[in-house]
């Protein structure tokens, strides 16, 4: 998806080679000390400065971190498999390194509507968000219900989320959605969103825009006169997250 390069390739660390995965301790069980550890073991003070930054898409994350490359994370998380009590006991730290290796290790089927909300309402970083959206959010077997609680919700991460799974689902399945009447709310608010909440709902107008023809010229036009992003960085050969760029370029390549 479109989104998904953007977001990466704007804020992505550049470190050094992923360290060697580490080895399972002892015993069958990993316990959340262990794992906490093993996790120390492989931070990096230059991803540690890298994730402290704040930039265009929200604050950057605390001082609650390691500093562990993303692919690290995935090389651990494979090596412990699916753990949903360890998960749980991860994601409670408020360490960032810990809840990114959560979001790979949750059971997504055990998790109540309630634990679902609980687990986005305590999210900290935006980057940790997308993984929870990517890896347990959109997999949930209530997230349609959540998406309509979250869109009325002032909460800035349930709010950011309901935007997000709002997006997917233009994309995927619009069948229901009244895109006027988005596109009327994403007008309105767009501009004074917190950063968090604005690039989720700017990946929606995106959405709205590549995918329907009929409300193409509207959502040019909004992300025109907002100008949200129009002088966002990017590297060489990525496409920018200003709506009319991304619109357009997504378009071209549809053919």
């Amino acid at each position: 998806m479109a989104k998904k390069a953007i977001s990466k390739k704007a804020t992505k660390p550049t470190v050094a080679k992923a360290k060697p995965t580490p080895a399972p301790p002892k015993g069958s069980t990993w316990t959340l000390e262990e794992t906490l550890r093993q996790l120390e073991s492989l931070g990096n003070a230059g991803v540690r400065a890298q994730n402290s930054k704040s930039g265009p898409l929200g604050n950057g994350a605390g001082d609650n971190q390691f500093g562990v490359s993303r692919g690290d994370v995935r090389a651990l998380a494979k090596n412990i498999k699916t753990n949903h009590e360890l998960a749980l006991a991860l994601w409670k730290t408020v360490n960032i390194d810990a809840q990114f290796l959560a979001a790979l290790l949750i059971k997504v089927d055990l998790l109540s509507a309630v634990e679902m909300e609980r687990l986005v309402k305590s999210t900290t970083w935006i980057w940790v968000a997308d993984w929870l959206y990517s890896y347990v959010l959109k997999e949930h077997a209530d997230k349609e219900t959540l998406r309509q609680k979250w869109m009325k919700s002032d909460d800035l991460w349930t709010a950011r989320a309901g935007w997000q799974l709002t997006a997917g689902r233009v994309s995927k399945s619009p069948e229901g959605l009244d895109l006027e009447a988005l596109l009327d709310r994403i007008e309105k608010e767009m501009s004074t969103a917190v950063p968090e909440v604005r690039w989720t709902m700017n990946m929606c107008l995106a959405e709205i825009g590549i995918h329907f023809p009929k409300h193409r010229k509207r959502a040019l036009a909004i992300g025109e006169n907002l100008g949200v992003y129009r002088d966002y960085p990017c590297s060489k050969g990525c496409t920018s997250p200003f709506v009319p760029i991304w619109i357009n370029e997504m378009v071209r390549r549809q053919g």
